[in-house]
């Protein structure tokens, strides 16, 4: 080989060689950057900006000098084009990347502003809500246009994305009919977004099943079951299906516990021993602790016992709670007030009654009919007489 080919080579080596060393370095030293970003990013603002910015530059900052030296090398002109090609294209990717970073970063901030760990917490899951479904439409749209513009910059597909528009009637509509799940799932998304029926946390009950709400994604959300389970449910059949959502307006709810009593039962010490409990219950919250005869059979009284309570959870256990200390109470105090089965005993006072009607009215010597329909045996029975 001549001498003019290693010239070449090494005009075009060390460019290269010295832009992958100092890119090498520049991702080493933002990676190490962004891990001690990530132990300070819960207390100070700036690692948290730092910790958005230095993985994505960790790799654009290598892309971009490694463009700059192919810049400076002696390639071939339609080899240096696609080289550059491929390297702008990896900027695009990591300048999307970098926004899809920073709108979850204005999203952290913002729940973490609002926390829903606390007592009453309706504003907080408002905003998180809206927060959570909006970043997501956001970083969805991000995604979308920075792999449209990286398409757009390859002639094929600029001559296709010409074609399609000449025919978009057509196309559109074929394209609204198959995507009109995603389509529909996306409106959905926003208008859940906007008008809120369901926020973060809502007790709501889907389906027939209880459960809280546990995320709210892009296109679904998922309902942690009281029994740990999940159910994932499309947005748009929020927006579609009626459901319960005991959390609209307020965390705070109202809940019976029914008790089946007897008819001698004090419903005056019913009443002040339901205020007993309540008042040494923390989970009530102080507003209902109402006792009332709701119905009434051949044997017993139905009884409701109205307590309130700040959330669904602190108001199930006031439930549990309200009906055992009662019923405790009821055995220790007023064992009468219990409801007692009493077939036996209602079968035996009436067989007692039909024993004394006997022996107090004893059956007739005969069946037959007084008077004038007494036959006598021995006397011959005697023809009609003709009309």
């Amino acid at each position: 080989m001549d001498s003019g080919f290693w010239e070449q080579a090494g005009a075009i080596a060390w460019p290269l060689t010295i832009a992958l060393v100092l890119g090498l370095l520049t991702h080493r030293a933002l990676l190490a950057l962004s891990r001690r970003a990530d132990a300070q990013a819960a207390s100070r603002t700036r690692a948290r900006v730092v910790q958005v910015i230095a993985t994505p530059a960790a790799v654009a900052l290598p892309l971009f000098f490694l463009s700059l030296a192919i810049r400076a090398t002696p390639m071939p002109e339609p080899w240096l084009d696609r080289i550059q090609h491929g390297l702008g294209i990896g900027g695009l990717l990591c300048l999307t990347w970098l926004a899809v970073r920073a709108i979850g970063a204005v999203e952290r901030r913002i729940l973490r502003k609002h926390p829903v760990e606390v007592a009453d917490n309706l504003e907080a899951r408002r905003v998180q809500t809206q927060t959570r479904v909006l970043s997501r439409i956001a970083q969805g749209a991000v995604i979308l246009a920075g792999v449209s513009v990286a398409l757009m910059t390859f002639p094929a597909v600029r001559q296709f994305g010409t074609t399609l528009l000449a025919s978009a009637g057509i196309i559109g509509l074929v394209a609204g009919i198959a995507a009109k799940p995603v389509l529909g799932n996306l409106i959905a998304g926003l208008q859940i977004a906007m008008t809120q029926p369901i926020r973060l946390d809502d007790v709501v009950i889907v389906q027939g099943e209880w459960g809280r709400i546990e995320e709210i994604d892009s296109t679904y959300v998922v309902v942690r079951i009281w029994d740990e389970r999940r159910l994932v449910v499309p947005l748009q059949w929020f927006i579609e299906n009626p459901f319960e959502n005991w959390t609209r307006t307020t965390s705070q709810l109202l809940g019976t516990a029914f008790l089946w009593l007897d008819y001698r039962t004090p419903m005056t010490e019913v009443r002040k021993a339901l205020q007993r409990i309540c008042e040494t219950d923390e989970r009530w919250d102080g507003r209902v602790c109402v006792a009332q005869v709701t119905d009434s059979d051949h044997s017993t009284l139905q009884v409701r016992l109205l307590v309130s309570a700040r959330n669904s959870g602190d108001l199930f256990d006031l439930r549990c709670a309200v009906r055992e200390r009662m019923v405790e109470f009821l055995n220790a105090s007023h064992p009468y007030a219990l409801p007692r089965v009493r077939v036996a005993r209602a079968i035996r006072a009436a067989e007692d009654a039909e024993s004394r009607q006997y022996r107090s009215h004893p059956p007739a010597a005969t069946t037959t009919s007084p008077g004038a329909e007494d036959v006598n045996a021995a006397d011959p029975v005697k023809p009609a007489e003709p009309q």
